[in-house]
């Protein structure tokens, strides 16, 4: 029988790595190098991290997090290219992998409802403009590197 503390661990870890991995899937399907997998583990890895900060230190839980927060601004920094074009490349994945960390720690403390629904909050700023409504208005004008951006006047 296995204990109802490492139970409540591995229900918190595969309901992170599920939200992980469906963020993960839809930055693979653009083409990001962090993909399912990569961000899958990040929200694992995150909230085991939490989880067990709150269980056995309860008093330096802060400093785990801060902890999470400093290896995954590391993570998210290998993500971000700069192309020979100049155009940097990889900033919303980043972005991605910092948010998914964050789900990761608040279901790590044990708020399930509030870790979905930050979850299903990234999945909607990522497919924003792929929404009908949305893609229905019009697209922003790209810039090339080093384009000034103009006004209409």
């Amino acid at each position: 029988m296995i204990p109802e503390v490492d139970l409540l661990l591995l229900l918190r870890a595969s309901l992170a790595a599920a939200l992980g991995l469906v963020i993960g899937w839809e930055r693979e399907s653009w083409g990001s190098p962090a993909g399912d997998g990569t961000i899958a583990l990040l929200g694992l890895g995150s909230a085991v991290f939490t989880a067990l900060a709150l269980s056995i230190v309860s008093n330096q839980a802060d400093r785990i997090v801060a902890g999470i927060v400093t290896g995954v601004g590391f993570l998210g920094a290998g993500v971000v290219m700069r192309q020979s074009t100049g155009e940097v490349r990889g900033l919303t994945t980043a972005a991605s992998v910092w948010a998914v960390a964050g789900v990761g720690v608040v279901i790590g403390t044990g708020r399930y409802l509030q870790g979905v629904l930050l979850a299903a909050l990234i999945l909607l700023i990522l497919i924003w403009e792929a929404l009908p409504i949305v893609s229905g208005i019009g697209h922003r004008k790209k810039r090339a590197p080093g384009e000034e951006l103009s006004r209409p006047r």
